[in-house]
């Protein structure tokens, strides 16, 4: 496991933009397989995107996508959430989680950081 600390919440106007950063501990950051994961008020844990350790590729929840873009700095130990266009809908608290290279499950999770878009 890692552990996980996530920055850059805030809030921001419909249609504007956020990066959160989650940042790891540890030196075999670049072994793991990121996430951004987000909850709203009254709502279950949904995911939003991930990023595969190896091959840096990425995918997104149709309800973000064209719109949120993931991307990572090993050197740094960071994964980042570009969101952009944001939407009163997109206001949840967003988590960042971490996943081993060859594992299934994500068992290192970051405290939260709470985004805020007004409408």
């Amino acid at each position: 496991q890692v552990q996980l600390v996530e920055s850059g919440g805030g809030l921001v106007q419909a249609g504007g933009s956020l990066r959160l950063s989650c940042t790891a501990s540890g030196r075999t950051f670049s072994r793991y397989n990121m996430a951004w994961f987000r909850q709203a008020p009254g709502k279950e844990r949904e995911w939003v995107g991930h990023i595969i350790w190896n091959i840096g590729s990425t995918s997104y929840a149709d309800s973000v996508k064209g719109r949120f873009t993931i991307s990572r700095d090993n050197a740094k130990n960071t994964v980042y959430l570009q969101m952009n266009s944001l939407k009163p809908e997109d206001t949840a608290v967003y988590y960042c989680a971490a996943r081993g290279a060859y594992t299934t499950i994500y068992d290192s999770w970051g405290q939260g950081t709470q985004v805020t878009v007004s409408s």
